[in-house]
């Protein structure tokens, strides 16, 4: 049964692992991809280029977050889980202000039309 409970407890762990690179991996697929369609829309000079970045910036940081919420399930020791803890408070805090920023540049827009 113990070993069992171990091979259990090792495929999660792999799993996890798996999941945690996967959800950082599409993080930064839409940061960079956000920064790209960021740039052309600024050679462009569109107007909703800062609300498109914020947008871009959040869902990525979702993602990110994600990952990180994952990798709780795993943790082992109490100075890792303080660790983690940590960036997922400045991650979420980081979540926060962008959505702030969103909802003002969403209101600045509306103003203008």
């Amino acid at each position: 049964m113990e070993n069992i409970l171990a091979n259990i407890e090792l495929w999660l762990n792999y799993i996890v692992e798996i999941c945690t690179v996967v959800l950082e991996m599409l993080g930064v697929i839409v940061l960079v991809f956000t920064a790209v369609k960021g740039f052309v829309q600024w050679i462009k000079h569109k107007a909703t280029l800062r609300l498109d970045l914020a947008q871009g910036i959040a869902l990525s940081l979702e993602f990110k977050m994600g990952s990180e919420v994952l990798r709780t399930v795993v943790v082992r020791e109490w100075a890792e889980l303080g660790i983690l803890g940590a960036v997922i408070l400045l991650r979420g805090l980081l979540t926060f202000l962008i959505h702030w920023e969103i909802k003002n540049e969403e209101k600045a827009i509306s103003q203008k039309k």
